[in-house]
């Protein structure tokens, strides 16, 4: 599978929509309240790309369905999903009340859920070969450190891209790959890039960091990447991450299937 950028047409998809054409300076700054996904079509635009863009609200099912219908309908396929959605609050538990520990959960986990349940019906279509990339971290304890009801939504999105990767293998869909980055440097785009260049089998429920599997890729020089140049900024993540796998890891036992069970039950 080879993607490059000038050949692949991209959906960008968010809450905010604007008038892209209304902007006091294009493109504008990414942080301020100008820059919505129609800007973000726009550039991909001026640059020479195809690009459209798609309100969702990924709280609601329907909403994220039709993202995903529209972008079949209007490409006729659908190869690769990015699932950076998120809603972030970092404080205790008792300092996260309900209505922003619902919200998270809403956003980073059901969003997430949801549309890997829209887009599985077009990825049997084409033959089980796409890619979904997530936006979600390893597993490791000093992460639940102070905003533990964010951490409980994020490590839930670490384990959906772990399991349906056990599923996809237990079910022969070898073209299939699902992975989590996270980041520890600001290098997202070309670790997504290469994950996407990677054999399937070779990503497939990994949980990476940006930096280290572009290190295990073969790329040695970083200074590209300083913002502020010769700076060596202090590494944010652990330096060695744990191995969640178990001795019994490949002994499935007897397997229980809920919907094996529900067939032949009158509930």
């Amino acid at each position: 599978m080879s993607f490059k950028a000038n050949k692949f047409p991209v959906v960008v998809a968010a809450k905010s929509i604007s008038d892209a054409s209304k902007t006091s300076t294009f493109p504008p700054d990414p942080n301020s309240s100008e820059s919505t996904i129609s800007t973000v079509q726009r550039e991909i635009q001026e640059n020479g790309g195809e690009a459209k863009s798609v309100q969702v609200d990924t709280r609601d099912f329907a909403s994220v369905t039709n993202m995903v219908d529209s972008t079949v309908k209007s490409y006729g396929r659908l190869d690769v999903i990015v699932y950076n959605s998120g809603a972030i609050w970092w404080s205790s538990v008792e300092k996260t009340p309900m209505k922003r520990f619902l919200l998270m959960q809403q956003v980073n986990v059901e969003g997430l859920y949801g549309t890997v349940q829209a887009a599985l019906p077009h990825f049997k279509k084409s033959n089980w070969k796409a890619r979904i990339i997530v936006v979600s971290p390893p597993i490791y304890s000093r992460f639940f450190r102070g905003k533990t009801a964010y951490a409980m939504g994020k490590v839930a999105m670490s384990v959906l891209t772990k399991g349906l990767a056990m599923d996809w293998i237990r079910e022969g869909k070898r073209e299939m790959a699902i992975t989590s980055i996270w980041p520890a440097a600001t290098i997202f785009s070309d670790a997504i890039l290469a994950m996407l260049r990677a054999p399937a089998e070779e990503v497939n429920g990994c949980l990476e960091l940006d930096e280290d599997f572009l290190r295990k890729k073969g790329v040695s020089d970083f200074s590209q990447y300083s913002l502020v140049p010769g700076a060596n900024p202090r590494r944010i993540m652990p330096a060695q991450l744990p191995d969640l796998t178990v001795a019994e890891q490949n002994d499935e036992g007897r397997r229980v299937d809920s919907t094996e069970l529900r067939r032949g039950s009158k509930i």
